[in-house]
């Protein structure tokens, strides 16, 4: 085998790896159990805040019902990630939660921000969270085109973090029409679906019964 192609082939099989240790390390990632009365902080912008459906109708709403535990709504329509990390704080002091929904990045997206201090602006919400001793999980936002797939920072911040992560829901709502108020931003089945994918993912992460 030629050399080139040898080294090509070497590349591919290490990128190969590095990618399915990414998701295992995701994937697998737990959470605390949460006691009956816990607080769950839903954190984010518009997505979390519920823009496109009634306030009974977002998904912190509805996923409260179906977890039976208090979910705070503390979306921002509109917020970049630079200013979820200045808002934080002073959130984590007030609601004392003991697991954040992390839920941000669209904003940043859609003004195409510099990726790479997206990826650091959530690195350090988690951190803060985590310093606190709340757990994380995180929902992927999938960047608006023909794929609408999540950009690969989702992924690799949460293996870094050591958190779950949904990252299929979201693609999944802002591709069917039928779950969408507009072009980004889901209507009250849309909502529903989030809050029961995330509703699954604190089942699978340990975080629920």
């Amino acid at each position: 085998m030629p050399v080139k192609r040898k080294k090509l082939l070497i590349c591919l099989l290490l990128a190969i790896t590095a990618g399915a240790l990414l998701t295992a390390c995701s994937s697998d990632a737990k959470s605390s159990r949460l006691a009956g009365d816990a607080v769950i902080l839903a954190f984010g912008d518009s997505l979390t805040f519920g823009t496109g459906a009634s306030p009974a109708e977002s998904y912190p709403a509805v996923l409260e019902s179906l977890v039976g535990r208090r979910v705070v709504n503390s979306g921002v329509p509109g917020e970049v990630t630079a200013d979820g990390l200045s808002r934080l704080p002073e959130v984590l002091e007030k609601e004392k939660p003991a697991l954040m929904i992390l839920c941000h990045g669209g904003n940043d997206l859609l003004r195409r921000l510099d990726q790479r201090q997206t990826a650091k602006n959530l690195r350090k919400m988690i951190r803060l969270a985590q310093k606190r001793g709340v757990s994380v999980v995180v929902i992927a936002v999938p960047s608006l085109g023909l794929s609408l797939s999540p950009p690969a920072f989702y992924r690799e911040t949460a293996a870094e973090m050591k958190v779950p992560i949904e990252e299929k829901v979201l693609a999944t709502v802002l591709s069917d029409g039928s779950l969408k108020a507009d072009y980004i931003h889901p209507n009250a089945a849309g909502y529903r679906r989030l809050a029961e994918s995330v509703a699954d993912l604190l089942k699978k992460s340990g975080a629920l019964e």
